[in-house]
């Protein structure tokens, strides 16, 4: 008989999906300790990402991956916006008057906790932005009331991309983080920044987006594909399959 194949015990496996997004971060210029910040946890909690098995940071991932898509979309950087935006995605604790945080519900609107609007989030995955997407609408209309900007990331068939992933032409301005999936999509995050990440507003006007959206009857996703469409980004006749629409107030 042939001799048995011996695994190696040197190998090391690969990281899991928080130590990965962590990864993401640390590459972006943020320490752990930072990132813990962001999370609203100590960074003992970040180091678990990497020393506690393959699920470990899972409750975070959600955080971990909603603060990478808005530092590589362009977003704003600092802790405080970012903490905020991680924020609708982990649990809370109780506060002082006994009343648990919201936490985020698959393809819910979240908007900040704060008496003044500043920020707000939204996502639709398939089966809603085949019925219109309308749920993405009021953060949209949060943002254009406020002076607020907005980006997004959309997920479609890597295929039907018409400009290659990650090139200053697809996405200018925004540092380029473009996720692959098993399934044959991409996501691609588009903002405003023509000057650089974290150097100035990085989004798009909400107000002109507002209008576009109101002209496709309040179908945001609909306006995205075709914007896509008609800046040569997006094959005609693509369909996206989720969007995350994000939104804030930039600090003046």
């Amino acid at each position: 008989m042939p001799p048995r194949r011996r695994s190696n015990p040197s190998s090391t496996p690969p990281p899991n999906e928080a130590a990965r997004l962590t990864n993401a971060l640390i590459g972006e210029g943020f320490n752990r300790r930072q990132i813990a910040q962001i999370l609203g946890r100590n960074s003992a909690v970040i180091s678990h990402f990497y020393t506690r098995g393959p699920g470990a940071g899972g409750s975070y991932v959600d955080a971990l991956l909603a603060v990478v898509q808005e530092v590589q979309g362009g977003g704003p950087r600092d802790l405080d916006s970012l903490q905020r935006l991680a924020g609708n995605y982990v649990k809370r604790r109780r506060t002082k008057s006994g009343r648990l945080a919201r936490v985020r519900a698959k393809d819910a609107v979240q908007f900040a906790h704060d008496e003044e609007w500043t920020s707000g989030i939204a996502r639709a995955g398939r089966q809603h932005i085949a019925s219109g997407a309308s749920r993405l609408a009021p953060i949209l209309e949060a943002a254009a009331q406020a002076d607020g900007v907005v980006a997004f990331t959309v997920r479609a068939s890597k295929g039907r991309f018409l400009l290659d992933s990650g090139s200053g032409e697809d996405s200018p301005g925004v540092h380029r983080g473009v996720v692959q999936r098993a399934d044959g999509t991409e996501e691609r995050s588009y903002g405003n920044s023509t000057l650089g990440p974290g150097t100035g507003t990085a989004g798009f006007d909400a107000g002109s987006w507002h209008q576009r959206v109101t002209e496709h009857h309040g179908d945001v996703a609909a306006a995205i594909t075709d914007w896509m469409v008609e800046t040569g980004r997006l094959a005609e006749g693509a369909r996206i399959t989720h969007v995350e629409l994000r939104a804030w107030k930039p600090e003046d």
